[in-house]
């Protein structure tokens, strides 16, 4: 499976979430989920195996507990490949400032200040 079909599922992307302060043990990873998503406990083994599969989490027993942590090996390499297309979004002036006027405006609500459209000439 490739990296960004793993990441496509937002429960994985949740998981992964949960994982990348540390390990967590599986019941606990299981219960975050069930309560955010309403899946039940199978269903969230099964994207826990598919991390596993895929290379984004490790797994280690300790005694009953199974505990899960996050290895960033395919979250890098996803990253590596999203690189050569950063420049796209980064080049767009036009959208930038777009963006520096809808946050300027923004800004200008949260401190109460009303900005009057011009009416059509």
């Amino acid at each position: 499976m490739h990296a960004f079909d793993v990441l496509g599922d937002p429960v994985r992307r949740r998981i992964l979430e949960l994982l990348a302060p540390g390990e967590q043990t599986s019941g606990a990873i299981s219960a975050a989920i069930r309560d955010e998503f309403g899946i039940s406990q199978p269903a969230v083994s099964q994207h826990l195996r598919v991390l596993r599969e895929n290379g984004f989490a490790t797994v280690r027993a300790e005694g009953a507990r199974r505990l899960y942590a996050l290895d960033s090996g395919p979250l890098e390499e996803a990253d590596a490949w999203l690189e050569r297309f950063r420049g796209f979004w980064n080049q767009r002036p036009g959208s930038e400032r777009a963006r520096g006027k809808r946050e300027r405006q923004k800004e200008m609500t949260d401190i109460g200040v009303r900005t009057r459209r011009r009416s059509p000439s």
